[in-house]
């Protein structure tokens, strides 16, 4: 900064008058006062949206957290039905275990899965063939699937994923898969029109045969998944082999709108 001597009669250097210097010293001070106001501004600003951003972070982590302890619980809910059903009129516990196993993995996988997309959506074909994987053939596949792209909520993962898991299991034991050339045709479609998805599962080269003597907690498990959904199930337990029809609206399928 300049300094000015007033005791003398010239300002430093004997050729400006005191008017000049002080007026040089003037615009010097407007200056850093303007960029000292500009600089505050800023700063302002700045203060201001980090405190936007930290409110809209943390509003964000509590609906993450209230998210996932909603989740937790359901999960934790629908763990322990599995196991509490699984044991009723148990059979044996090695078949016990055995059921509660696959069911409980079932879950997990269809979690997996949502892990992936952050729990926000998945698309129908991944779901299936990821609920399927375990009980197909790499070297040959048992299962022809086709159907069109769509992109489900978390909540139809988890239906489709435990429903087909309990179809496979099924499969397994008494129906297609018993026999080494089983298969099972697997489409799903959408009608427009209605506005609702039609998914048939079909098994075919399988043994002959009957309808359950009673309902078992699969079939029950599968009726309320499909329910849950408001969608109509329908078990057909022809000679020829057993059929799975699922009808849901679109609507119970769709992933919701960010408000």
């Amino acid at each position: 900064m300049l300094e000015i001597d007033l005791s003398r009669g010239q300002p430093p250097g004997g050729t400006e008058s005191y008017e000049d210097a002080l007026a040089a010293e003037n615009v010097s001070l407007r200056l850093l006062l303007a960029q000292a106001e500009i600089n505050t501004s800023d700063l302002l600003a700045r203060a201001g949206i980090d405190a936007k951003e930290r409110e809209t972070s943390d509003k964000l982590q509590k609906l993450m957290l209230e998210e996932l302890h909603h989740r937790v619980k359901n999960t934790l809910a629908t763990a322990s039905a599995i196991v509490a059903q699984s044991l009723r009129n148990v059979q044996g516990v090695d078949h016990a275990q055995q059921a509660i196993e696959g069911r409980l993995l079932a879950l997990g996988r269809a979690h997996d899965l949502l892990l992936q997309t952050r729990w926000a959506n998945a698309d129908l074909g991944a779901v299936v063939r990821s609920a399927i994987e375990a009980f197909d053939d790499r070297n040959e596949s048992k299962f022809s699937i086709s159907g069109p792209d769509i992109r489900i909520n978390s909540g139809a993962v988890i239906a489709v994923a435990m429903t087909l898991n309990e179809l496979c299991t099924n499969a397994t034991k008494y129906g297609a898969f018993s026999v080494p050339k089983g298969c099972v045709d697997l489409h799903w479609t959408v009608d427009q029109q209605t506005q609702r998805l039609h998914l048939t599962w079909t098994e075919k080269d399988g043994p002959l045969i009957q309808p359950p003597a009673k309902r078992s907690f699969g079939t029950k498990l599968i009726e309320t998944l499909g329910r849950q959904l408001q969608g109509n199930v329908q078990l057909t337990y022809a000679e020829r082999g057993f059929t799975y029809r699922f009808d849901v609206p679109l609507a119970s399928l769709s992933v919701p709108t960010p408000a």
